[in-house]
């Protein structure tokens, strides 16, 4: 008896190796999918996320107009990564094709990040977050490998086109950039990538082409734990962002697999589509019919579900009332159309007219956020009221508005109205409309009704840099101006090489540079500004800006280039860090030599002595890194030089400033350089606007050092 098995025994020894069935499927288990077999159901879409055309998904808008979001696409099942009773994570494969596409060129910012997160409900910041993370901290959790088309300076970007391995933080661990293999994220053209990580060895290989033939050697390769990051399950898929751009991430394929064998299973997932694939049905709960990979264990329901869609059976209610239904429908939608077209035709003739009757805005400025109307902002301003007025720009002037319709508080700079205001404000518009970066001035739309032209920025609430530094009761601290000087440096970094056409700002002065409630910079005023194409020789013009800041070479040619920004950035950095006006005229001071001092001057005299540090502003009493204080003035002094091919560049002046390159060396001594005036066939009078008049200068037929000439215009002021 005791030989022959019970029931109770029987039923014991089919639980016990029932368990360990599932016991070892669950530690074997294999994740995998990609775009063939993936159906709405198991995707899922947040944010600005969508489907776009050709069935690819689109993790940003297309829209024409430059804005800020962001959008993730996730696999909508968790997918396991740690496993209890194994020392080591799952071992995971996928293979993405993408591409980064822009409305306008010129307008750039933001990127697109393959991620593991352990939350599936909500998008983070956009811009430079890219819609993982939010600026109030780091989200646990997460590990992203970005592909950035910003340089970022707040994450320590190398350049607008890199990619990086993110853990907790958008900082990137490892970063690689891409114009050393030839890749060019925003071309437009589609770039592959396979990521492949093996949980028993720790290896992470990020491999990138253009071609559809995997590298045979990894861009970026590292060796990383993943268990002290991820959770049990985490969700897989894409996140994007644009930061003011009209950038659109699109992700055309993409294949997945993970396991908890030793290395990743890459021969099924990593393999590219066929050419001619279709990517995804945008039919919720049903799958393509292109040639099978392997389906995810999850979505066996599907099957049947294409069965019957090959089966040409009619299941619909629709379908089954007949002809008469179908004939039905047709004649209302044909009814609704041609409503539709009358009233697109209305709408259409109506704008043209209004557009028509603003005078001038021409056909080529570039489409704003939004049209104000003349009577929407002249309530916002009290009709202009003088108790309004916040400042005074180049042609115009400035009020605080608030907005009837939301409550907001807007800047309203209201340009003057002769000629020269009215090109200014086309030039402001045209440029600036298409350039969004967190430290550049928003603008959030314009107005030209009643023979008024007028442009709405937010509103900047500690004001400008000028009456922080001296007007103020409170004194600003040292980390605040470190700050402050880093923000301009990362403005211009990106006016100068990153945007489509560069642009020369022309007027850098501490008061065009405004501080919002964190004390951050955001460079405005634009109303001298000019776009020129990268390595093209601008044009000479009369020179204009504010003295003090202006480039020698640029008073004497009216030639402005990036150099000639640098040189202002220059002043704007001594200024800050003194707390000295770059040319001051009262002598309120002992230590003042006369009038009209310069400080570009006195400073390079302090460095000839040996005492660069008691050019420190005094206010600050001492509380400030002298080692950060020297090197600030001596990226002043760098960028003050007299011979503009010196001058670093502003890409340079950022990292110097973060401590990631070290400052040229700056003579002691001031070096001096010869202009011919029998350059300059034009007259300079008029080449200079200053807040507190015009000044005239003349010329001669003599050859004049730099020296001479700079202190001749100083005695003039």
């Amino acid at each position: 008896m005791n030989s022959i098995p019970t029931y109770s025994n029987i039923l014991v020894w089919f639980i016990l190796l029932f368990c360990s069935c599932s016991s070892n499927k669950s530690i074997f288990a294999i994740t995998e999918f990609d775009f063939g077999t993936l159906t709405l159901s198991n995707l899922k879409l947040l944010g600005d996320a969508h489907l776009g055309d050709n069935n690819s998904v689109q993790l940003t808008r297309d829209l024409a107009v430059p804005n800020s979001g962001a959008g993730k696409a996730l696999y909508s099942k968790p997918v396991r990564f740690r496993q209890p009773g194994l020392d080591f994570p799952a071992s995971f494969s996928t293979f993405f094709s993408f591409s980064v596409t822009n409305l306008n060129p010129s307008s750039i910012g933001g990127g697109l990040a393959f991620v593991l997160t352990p939350n599936d409900e909500s998008v983070g910041d956009a811009g430079g977050y890219m819609g993982i993370l939010d600026s109030k901290g780091t989200q646990s959790g997460t590990i992203l490998v970005e592909f950035d088309t910003l340089m970022d300076v707040e994450f320590k970007d190398i350049n607008g086109n890199h990619v990086g391995l993110d853990l907790n933080s958008m900082v990137s661990t490892q970063v690689g950039d891409l114009d050393s293999i030839g890749v060019d994220l925003k071309s437009g053209d589609i770039v592959n990538s396979w990521i492949e990580y093996s949980g028993s060895t720790g290896q992470l290989n990020v491999f990138v082409s253009y071609s559809n033939l995997k590298p045979k050697e990894p861009f970026l390769s590292v060796v990383l734990n993943i268990a002290e990051y991820v959770n049990d399950f985490m969700f897989v898929g894409f996140s994007g962002s644009t930061q003011g751009s009209t950038e659109i991430h699109s992700i055309e394929w993409w294949s997945f697999s993970s396991s908890f064998d030793a290395s990743p299973k890459s021969a099924a997932a990593a393999a590219p589509p066929p050419p001619t694939a279709s990517l995804m049905n945008p039919t919720a709960d049903s799958v393509m019919s292109r040639p099978p990979s392997m389906a995810p264990s999850e979505s066996n329901s599907s099957a049947s579900i294409m069965q019957d869609k090959s089966s040409g059976k009619c299941h619909s209610n629709f379908c089954k009332q007949g002809p008469g239904a179908v004939v039905g429908v047709v004649t209302a939608s044909a009814f609704f159309l041609a409503f539709a077209t009358l009233v697109l035709i209305w709408l259409y003739t109506k704008k043209f007219k209004k557009v028509k009757n603003s005078e001038f805005l021409a056909s080529d400025v570039i489409k704003m956020p939004k049209e104000f109307s003349y009577k929407e902002l002249k309530l916002a301003t009290k009709a202009f009221d003088s108790t309004r007025i916040i400042g005074h720009g180049a042609f115009g002037t400035v009020y605080k508005g608030i907005l009837s319709d939301n409550g907001g508080i807007v800047a309203v700079k209201r340009c003057s109205h002769n000629g020269q205001g009215k090109a200014e404000f086309l030039s402001e518009l045209s440029i600036i409309g298409t350039l969004r970066h967190r430290n550049l001035v928003r603008l959030q739309g314009w107005c030209h009704e009643k023979g008024e032209i007028l442009l709405v920025y937010d509103l900047m609430p500690n004001g400008s840099l000028d009456k922080a530094l001296f007007e103020s009761r409170m004194i600003l601290p040292w980390l605040h101006r470190r700050k402050i000087l880093l923000g301009v440096a990362s403005a211009l970094a990106y006016l100068h090489q990153e945007c489509e056409n560069q642009v020369i700002h022309r007027d850098i002065k501490s008061s065009n540079i405004m501080l919002d409630e964190g004390f951050n910079a955001r460079l405005g005023d634009f109303g001298l500004a000019r776009q020129v194409e990268h390595d093209k020789s601008p044009d000479a013009t009369v020179a204009a800006g504010t003295m003090g800041y202006l480039a020698p070479e640029y008073l004497l040619t009216g030639r402005a280039t990036e150099k000639t920004d640098v040189f202002s950035y220059g002043a704007v950095v001594l200024e800050v860090a003194s707390g000295r006006r770059p040319i001051e005229r009262e002598t309120t001071r002992v230590e003042k030599v006369g009038v009209n001092s310069n400080l570009v001057e006195w400073v390079w005299g302090l460095h000839r002595e040996g005492n660069l540090l008691m050019a420190a502003d005094s206010r600050l009493y001492g509380e400030f890194d002298e080692g950060e204080m020297r090197r600030v003035l001596m990226v002043g002094l760098a960028c003050s030089q007299p011979d503009p091919m010196v001058r670093p560049t502003m890409r340079s002046v950022v990292q110097m400033l973060v401590g990631e390159a070290e400052v040229p060396i700056v003579p002691r001594t001031k070096p001096s350089m010869s202009f011919s005036t029998s350059h300059l066939l034009m007259t300079l009078q008029d080449s200079v606007s200053d807040l507190n008049g015009m000044i005239t200068l003349s010329t001669s037929s003599s050859e004049n050092s730099f020296t001479g000439v700079a202190n001749g215009m100083m005695d003039l002021v």
